[in-house]
């Protein structure tokens, strides 16, 4: 007894499609083979495709958010940048405006100092002009009296 008593019937001759026991036969090899392949190979392939679809989700996502975070960084790192920039500018401005004030004020300074050693020189030669012309003043009234002794005895 055979195992496929349609597969050994006689084949007819001619038409271009021959439908006999071969055709349910390769049907059923088909899904058989389809049922095979996809407990075997399949699943588990698409087990590993959908694994890494989801890591790949989920990476995409993990970066995204670091993205995010580092544009976030990246703009309070600016501003504060930018408020040190300004209180920079603050201390320069500050710093420039004591130079000007101790600079005025020793320039003040100076100009009264030199004003003090200019009058004070100046009392200074006054004094000494006094001094000299009264020296000047009693030596000329001595050489007059002198002379005039020496007129008179003659």
């Amino acid at each position: 007894m055979s195992w496929f008593p349609l597969a050994e019937a006689p084949v007819p001759e001619g038409g271009l499609f021959d439908f006999d026991a071969t055709l349910p036969l390769m049907a059923i090899q088909v899904v058989v083979l389809t049922f095979i392949l996809n407990k075997l190979f399949f699943q588990p392939v698409g087990k590993v495709v959908e694994e890494r679809e989801g890591f790949v989700t989920t990476s995409h996502k993990d970066a995204k958010e670091r993205l995010a975070q580092v544009q976030r960084l990246e703009q309070d790192l600016k501003a504060q940048l930018q408020q040190a920039r300004q209180d920079a500018q603050a201390v320069i401005a500050a710093a420039e405006d004591e130079v000007a004030t101790l600079y005025k004020s020793a320039l003040a300074e100076a100009k009264a100092s030199a004003t003090r050693l200019r009058e004070q020189a100046r009392a200074d030669m006054e004094a000494q002009r006094s001094a000299a012309a009264a020296t000047l003043s009693k030596e000329s009234r001595q050489l007059a009296d002198l002379i005039i002794q020496r007129l008179v005895a003659i």
